[in-house]
């Protein structure tokens, strides 16, 4: 089975976790990926912890399915080896600040010359434009800027660090897919490709969604805990009388009515579509009062046979136990290339034809250097001389 993608050929010059990511998506699909990576400047995301058999469990999931060339790209030689992979892979997913892969010689321009056809996608956190395109940042930051921050969290307590990289997947990762694909299918109409500038801080402005339609339509500024689902209103997590935590979210009648009745309050059941502030604060206060009468274990099985939209709110450990994320088979086992496999997460992505087995875990740095090189024809004498002037590792 080669999958949907199998068509798509990709270097990736990206590290630690939005372009690959991304890549990751596109080798599960079916496309063969190869990581162009410094043999001098280490991917830091190989030597984040956890490790297992002394191997980063992150980089091993995020990099699974791609090959590994180290390639000083600092080097003169290292922009024709470069050059002969763009006639093969037409498509380049990069993660460097703006002008860096112009000062190496790897530009949009400078290889579209080569290949009209090649579609470049560039992820960053600000852009290739603008005053902040070469300013430093990270996840929490563009979450920040883009008025995320604003309205989550508590107000007393401010925003919340969320935990996992929202800025770094939903926009850069994925957003950089989606227009990658798209590059693909304009490329098939017109024969041409094109470059892709992809913010991670544009995508996270656009995820304000109703938040940003209700201020720019009608100049209403969202604030923490003052709209329906940012804690405003009853949908909300609640403790139950052990210390866990479970999420309501009963906001149409027919869920709410199960909700109220479940838990002995049948009376405030019309509460849950009152606008009313003072109205949602008394429904509010009588949820806490009733969850945290309960265990969590009698909670979770009073609902589990209920329609009323309240879920327990499950450790990682739970979450992978859980009979609907086991029947949807979001745990694989991958080849770690000592005959063992590794659990990992796998793709979310369900095609009616199947998706191919995951082939290995992230490969080590400059894991496939020989073998690629060999397929553009480089001899083994060349290549040990590439190694000896550290070109190549």
């Amino acid at each position: 089975m080669l999958g949907p993608l199998a068509s798509l050929k990709v270097l990736d010059f990206s590290t630690l976790l939005p372009g690959p990511f991304a890549s990751l998506l596109l080798a599960d699909m079916g496309a063969e990926v190869l990581r162009i990576e410094s043999p001098t400047r280490m991917d830091l995301l190989r030597v984040l912890p956890p490790h297992d058999h002394g191997v980063s469990a992150s980089h091993a999931y995020l990099n699974r399915n791609k090959r590994s060339l180290a390639l000083d790209l600092k080097q003169p030689e290292a922009l024709e080896v470069i050059k002969q992979l763009l006639a093969d892979y037409d498509i380049v997913l990069e993660q460097f600040r703006p002008g860096v892969m112009e000062r190496l010689g790897l530009g949009y321009e400078a290889l579209k010359a080569i290949d009209p056809r090649l579609i470049y996608v560039s992820i960053t956190g600000y852009g290739q434009t603008g005053p902040y395109k070469d300013r430093a940042g990270h996840d929490i930051n563009y979450l920040a800027l883009a008025g995320l921050a604003s309205y989550t969290g508590r107000a007393d307590s401010g925003p919340l660090p969320l935990g996992m990289q929202v800025a770094d997947v939903a926009g850069g990762s994925l957003h950089g897919v989606i227009g990658l694909l798209a590059a693909v299918i304009a490329r098939q109409q017109t024969g041409v490709g094109q470059h892709l500038d992809v913010s991670m801080t544009d995508c996270a402005f656009s995820l304000n969604a109703m938040a940003g339609a209700g201020y720019l339509a009608c100049g209403v500024e969202p604030d923490r805990e003052d709209q329906m689902l940012n804690g405003g209103s009853f949908y909300d997590y609640y403790r139950s009388r052990d210390g866990r935590w479970l999420s309501v979210g009963s906001l149409e009648p027919d869920f709410m009515k199960q909700l109220c009745t479940a838990l002995g309050l049948e009376e405030l059941s019309a509460l849950g579509l009152s606008p009313q502030p003072a109205q949602q604060k008394k429904l509010k206060e009588a949820l806490k009062t009733e969850f945290e009468k309960h265990d969590f274990a009698e909670l979770c099985s009073l609902f589990a046979e209920l329609d009323a939209c309240v879920e327990p709110v499950l450790s990682l450990g739970e979450a992978v136990r859980h009979p609907q994320i086991k029947a949807r088979e979001l745990v694989t086992e991958v080849p770690r290339g000592d005959g063992s496999t590794q659990p990992q997460m796998a793709c979310p992505l369900k095609f009616s034809d199947g998706l191919p087995e995951p082939r290995h875990i992230g490969a080590s740095l400059g894991q496939h250097t020989d073998q690629v090189l060999a397929e553009l024809g480089f001899s083994a004498q060349r290549i040990e001389e590439l190694r000896a002037a550290k070109v190549v590792s």
